[in-house]
This record gives C-alpha cells, sequence and structure tokens, in this order.
C-alpha cells in the first residue's frame, strides 16, 4: 500500500499535503513530541535508579502519538495500548499525577491500585491500557457503539500496538467496528516489534492496513514518522467516523527504538544495525525542518520549548516523589456506592477502633 507522507524523507517525496497550522498548534505539537522524547530519557533514568519499578519508552514514536493524540476532540474517548501517555498529558493532564501513577502515591488517580504505565483519568476520557494484549479494542468499539446511540457526537480512539493486530480481539473489533458503522478510529502503532517477535512474523499481507478491506472498512497507511502525515490521516478519519461514515484503521509504521519496556534487552533478538535507518528519520528533526522552513518556529523558540518542558518535569518531579502513599483505608473507597457489611467490617478491622493504627490493626 502507498504510505501517506507529507514530509520528503529519503529521496521519497511528499504525496499530501500539510495540514494548515498557526504558530500555537506547531508549538503545542512539538511541544508534546519533546516531552514524550525528556519524559523517556528521565523515567528509564529513574528505572535503573530504582526509583520507579517499571517503564515503557516511546522513543522514535513521538509523531505517531503526538500527532494521533492532537487530531482528537476534547470529547472523544481514548483506549491506549502501552505507550500512548503522551496523548493524556497533550490533554491537559497534570504532569504531577503522572508520576504519581508510576510512583503510586496520592497524586494517583488509580491510589496506587494499578501496574505503572496504566494511566487513566476519567475527567480526560482516557481509559487505563489492558495489559491483556488487545482487550482495549473490543472495549472501544463498544463505548463508541453507545456513543452512536446517544448520538453524543463523540468519536472513540483505540490503539493497539502491530503485536496485538494477531489476537481474536482484533479480529472482533474490526468486524464489529465495520458492521455497527460505530465512530471510531483504530490507530495501529506499527514500530515492527511485539516485544521480540518482529513484524514479519505477525502476518504474510502488506501490512496491517490492507486487512482493513476485508472487513468492509477504509485502511490508511502512514508514515508514522511524520507527525504532518499522521495528524491529517488521523483528523480525516475522525471526520468520517464523526459524519456517521463508520470506522477507519490507520497504520502509523514508524520504528521502537529501545526496548520493549525497562525489563526488556532488545540486543538479545535484534541486530541492532536494523535500528540505523530509523535514526535518519527522526520524528523530531524531520519535523523541526519543516517548522524553520515555514517560520512557524525558530531554533530559539526551540529551545526554550525544550528548556520549558525539561523544567516543568523537575518541578512535577520534585512535588510527586515526595508525596505520602494512600492512606490505607482507601482501600475500600470506590468499590461500591454502599459499602456492604463485609468490607465494613474489614475497613473498621484494618482502619482501627481507635485502640491502634491502621498499620498496626492490619499490616500492610
Amino acid at each position: 500500500m502507498e504510505i501517506v507522507r507529507c514530509l520528503p524523507v529519503a529521496g521519497l517525496p511528499a504525496n499530501t499535503p500539510a495540514p494548515a497550522l498557526d504558530r500555537a498548534e506547531a508549538e503545542t505539537l512539538l511541544r508534546g513530541m519533546l516531552l514524550i522524547r525528556a519524559l523517556d530519557e528521565k523515567l528509564l533514568l529513574m528505572q535503573r535508579q530504582g526509583r520507579i519499578a517499571f517503564f515503557g519508552p516511546s522513543a522514535g514514536q513521538e509523531a505517531a502519538i503526538a500527532g494521533s493524540g492532537f487530531a482528537a476532540e476534547v470529547d472523544d474517548w481514548i483506549f491506549p495500548a502501552l505507550r500512548e501517555g503522551g496523548v493524556l498529558l497533550m490533554r491537559g493532564f497534570p504532569l504531577a499525577r503522572y508520576f504519581g501513577q508510576l510512583f503510586g502515591n496520592v497524586l494517583d488517580v488509580q491510589k496506587g491500585r494499578q501496574m505503572p504505565m496504566h494511566f487513566s483519568s476519567g475527567a480526560h476520557k482516557f481509559v487505563s491500557l489492558s495489559s491483556v494484549i488487545a482487550t482495549q479494542l473490543p472495549q472501544a468499539v463498544g463505548a463508541a457503539w453507545a456513543a452512536k446511540i446517544r448520538k453524543s457526537g463523540e468519536v472513540v480512539f483505540g490503539y493497539i500496538g502491530d503485536g496485538g493486530t494477531s489476537s481474536g480481539d482484533f479480529h472482533a473489533a474490526m468486524n464489529f467496528a465495520a458492521v455497527g458503522r460505530t465512530p471510531c478510529v483504530i490507530v495501529c502503532q506499527n514500530n515492527q516489534w511485539a516485544i521480540s517477535v518482529p513484524f514479519s512474523k505477525q502476518t504474510a499481507s502488506d501490512g496491517v492496513a490492507v486487512k482493513a478491506a476485508a472487513y468492509g472498512m477504509p485502511g490508511v497507511r502512514v508514515d508514522g514518522n511524520d507527525v504532518l502525515a499522521v495528524l491529517s490521516a488521523t483528523r480525516a478519519a475522525r471526520a468520517r467516523a464523526a459524519a456517521g461514515e463508520g470506522p477507519t484503521l490507520l497504520e502509523l509504521v514508524t520504528y521502537r527504538r529501545g526496548g520493549h519496556s525497562s525489563s526488556d534487552d532488545p540486543t538479545r533478538y535484534r541486530d541492532e544495525k536494523t535500528l540505523a535507518p530509523w535514526l535518519l528519520v527522526d520524528p523530531i528533526e524531520r519535523f523541526r525542518e519543516w517548522l524553520r522552513a515555514t517560520s512557524l518556529i525558530d531554533a530559539e523558540r526551540d529551545a526554550a520549548l525544550l528548556a520549558e518542558v525539561r523544567a516543568d518535569i523537575d518541578a512535577a518531579l520534585q512535588e510527586s516523589e515526595g508525596a505520602a502513599q494512600p492512606p490505607v483505608d482507601s482501600l475500600f473507597s470506590d468499590v461500591y456506592a454502599e459499602l456492604p457489611e463485609t468490607l465494613a467490617a474489614q475497613r473498621a478491622e484494618v482502619v482501627g477502633d481507635g485502640s491502634g493504627t491502621a498499620e498496626g490493626a492490619f499490616p500492610l
């Protein structure tokens, strides 16, 4: 399939006009990409220092994340996979709470109950990823069906990795989305690796987007390192969904620079020479070149944005790392609207009746 491209690269011409961006929009996109990259560097270092337990990096995929996330409207729902935390931040989620989720402290929306990297926020319409591969996709399609029934005008974004397309949940979601003409955009970040399994072992077809034809929906293959192409294709897919024309499958072709997670060593299963060509099509550098050529952002403003991002990270980290752990009795909140007697008795045992502390009554 032809790959949608707005920015020429390595002798390959552009085939799609760049979307119109004003200066504020251009800064938002660049800042989002810079934040994703800077967080990668900071959090991977922190994991190696033992300050957090786990982290899933996104280096090399900044255009796919920021471009698709920027195309979503504020009322749209996001059902992410592992590497879409940047979308949540671009929707205005506080950075200190983002760190709080990794620490599992009182700043964590989930009160320390969820695994690291499983960010969520009802206020920002961002649902926690599912650790079980691809199960978030049928959930996204179901939410889109609900939006269609309610005529709410919301569009649902369901993200998946290339490995997830080998799951039965991918088939079920694609089929149901197309048959029901649900208002959703299915976004596959094809970063060429499903942990240690290369994309060549996932499918014999010409990529992922081509699979859409069998289900009766459009499939678009996009240069995932071209943020303008990602933004353009995602906006078009969202417009189709909002107009009642049904779902679109987007395949964002990119490359995972690092390991699957901080627990993974990619040198054990891949020749690192395969990374070299992808370093030449760095998504941030490609966007920077275009911004300077169009005089939207100059080198001085670019450097100032990066300094702002790093300062924001340092301030948020200082606020979050010293925050207290969730109180023990928070174990019993958000479970039932009215606590049943069995849990009320357990809570009383944990918290104590005044004769002892919560920790003393129930050591955790």
